[in-house]
């Protein structure tokens, strides 16, 4: 194998050197045979390249990838046509992205179809119609899909084993986690592993991000029940109410995600922590790189990386390569059960309000989750309304929601705000505006700088000193303090350092925390040591746990020092 990155030839799947893998992802393409009515994966350099493996005839191009239409969704699109209900029961109907193949003839079904349908018609039609439609059909298509593409699949569970294997030989056995999330990319990933490392005890974690589609929670229910020997962990933050949230940071928008760290990588974090202390571990994740631009940029194994959410892990990736089709492929032929969302029509099944979904997902959850949808709705054109916008429906509806950026127009955006003065009668000192009265969470914020010695503090003042972890000299005096313009203020000087704004910058980053915190749980995934914990009693840091690396207090994993200042900050 070849990194191209390193330019050296190596037999291992993933780069001495770099760590970027070398399994090469060779172009490939979907094609329709038109006498077995079913598409057929082929490799770009594929020496029979255009010919069925099933009848010998020749094929045409179709498409880069495709997904399956199952009966469900198949009876929808007819109704959105305009179609008989079931006129397409005896096609092989696939689909990529809005775009449906109805035996090989392509029909798009435009962005504006969905947004102006009307939901309430849709839905009594289905279930007019939903007695009179059947799998028959549908199941021996997808028989002939399987046969017409069984070399393609002996490939990638061949592939996928092999990187198992390869990945898992680097880690003890209870120290290998799959993630879970009940979508169809981790239900294959956690089909793999299990098999690959013929480990039926596997650790599982399903993140319940209490936004969950009912069908995912279903699914999971049984696939804890269909898998009794797995050790089958649920990851759920029942501190945080996400409409509370909302109304205090405003919605998630797509360059604002706050609600991935809150109710996703937070709370696996602390299971994480919960089994395995500080100990690193490998977790197998469904990510894919045909998935979003971002991930495309993600290596198969990464480990001490922007990408990885939570530090203490290794993230292993087998089915990195593949395309939708693949997984169907995958899925279908060994005949796995997988969440009902995507029988529905769903093309990715995530938390159901996320601003990532388009359009068509939106149409969906109006059709499938009225209620749900609509209260999100009344809340969405209640915040426009709350944030000045001259037309909050537009601006809802037309989706400008998600482009949101920064805390404009919120009460919240004030507490990320550094406000300081300097010191008149002290070098290196400022006094920074506090939120809130000082106390014993303040003073804690400041053990990643070493130890906290309140004893060698002034006690008139309530003074704390930090001293330097490895040369036991102060470095940080913290105390409060009276400042005309603030409510509440702390004055923390800097003293025995090379670079005094440097550090600065860095306490600025806690006084931020400290007044800014929304429990969002960020620091607590990346912390290696397991040494911060947020809860409804504050923000702490246990000082026999920090390992003093700094990497809360560091841009490079935490810009702004806080997460808030991302979601928060204004212009």
């Amino acid at each position: 194998m070849w990194c191209k990155n390193c330019n050296i030839e190596t037999s291992d799947e993933q780069c001495p050197i770099c760590g970027k893998s070398t399994v090469e992802d060779i172009p490939s393409e979907i094609y329709w045979c038109n006498q077995c009515h079913t598409p057929i994966f082929q490799l770009i350099n594929q020496m029979d390249k255009g010919i069925c493996p099933i009848c010998g005839s020749a094929t045409k191009y179709l498409s880069s990838d495709l997904r399956p239409v199952f009966p469900e969704e198949r009876l929808l699109v007819e109704l959105l046509l305009n179609k008989a209900p079931n006129e397409y029961i005896n096609c092989s109907v696939w689909a990529a992205k809005s775009r449906y193949y109805i035996d090989g003839k392509s029909i798009m079904l435009s962005t504006k179809l969905f947004a102006e349908a009307d939901a309430d018609v849709l839905i009594s039609q289905l279930e007019k119609y939903k007695d009179q439609n059947s799998y028959k059909s549908f199941n021996t298509q997808m028989q002939t899909f399987i046969n017409a593409n069984r070399n393609r699949l002996n490939e990638l569970k061949t592939e996928a084993f092999d990187f198992i294997r390869s990945a898992a030989a680097y880690f003890d056995e209870e120290h290998i986690v799959v993630s879970f999330s009940g979508g169809k990319d981790s239900t294959v990933t956690a089909d793999l592993a299990v098999k690959a490392l013929s480990n039926p005890y596997l650790v599982h974690i399903f993140g319940d991000t209490t936004l969950e589609f009912p069908s995912t929670i279903n699914y999971a229910v049984r696939y804890r029940d269909a898998h009794p020997q797995a050790i089958f962990q649920v990851a759920r933050n029942d501190e945080q109410v996400f409409y509370d949230v909302c109304e205090d940071i405003g919605p998630p928008a797509r360059m604002m995600r706050w609600c991935c760290s809150m109710f996703k990588t937070g709370p696996i974090t602390r299971i994480i922590n919960s089994l395995y202390n500080n100990q690193q571990i490998l977790t197998f994740y469904g990510i894919r790189k045909t998935e979003s631009v971002s991930r495309s940029k993600y290596n198969r194994i990464e480990q001490n990386s922007e990408h990885v959410k939570i530090q203490q892990q290794t993230v292993a990736s087998p089915i990195f390569f593949w395309k939708d089709i693949d997984i169907w492929l995958y899925i279908l032929s060994e005949g796995i059960d997988f969440n009902d969302a995507y029988r529905l029509g769903y093309d990715r099944v995530g938390c159901w309000c996320c601003p990532n979904n388009n359009q068509r997902a939106q149409f969906l959850s109006r059709i499938y989750m009225p209620e749900q949808s609509k209260k999100w709705r009344d809340f969405l054109v209640r915040f426009a309304e709350k944030i000045g916008k001259p037309d909050p429906e537009v601006y809802v509806d037309s989706g400008k929601w998600k482009a949101r950026q920064g805390g404009n127009g919120l009460t919240a955006a004030n507490d990320v705000k550094i406000k300081f003065t300097n010191c008149t009668t002290e070098d290196h000192a400022k006094i920074y505006r506090l939120v809130r009265p000082f106390d014993d969470e303040l003073i804690g914020m400041f053990v990643p700088f070493g130890r906290v010695a309140p004893e060698l503090g002034k006690k008139l003042l309530n003074e704390v000193i930090v001293l330097d972890n490895r040369m036991n000299i102060p470095i940080l005096s913290i105390q409060p303090f009276g400042q005309n313009g603030y409510d509440y203020a702390v004055k923390v000087r800097t003293m025995n350092v090379a670079d005094h704004d440097d550090l600065q910058r860095m306490v600025a980053y806690q006084i931020r925390k400290f007044n800014a915190c929304r429990k969002c749980l960020k620091c607590e995934s990346i912390c290696r040591a397991g040494a911060i914990s947020i809860s409804n009693a504050g923000y702490y840091i246990d000082p026999d746990k920090c390992i003093h690396c700094k990497v809360c207090v560091t841009a490079k994993y935490l810009d702004g020092g806080c997460m808030m200042d991302k979601y928060l900050r204004t212009k």
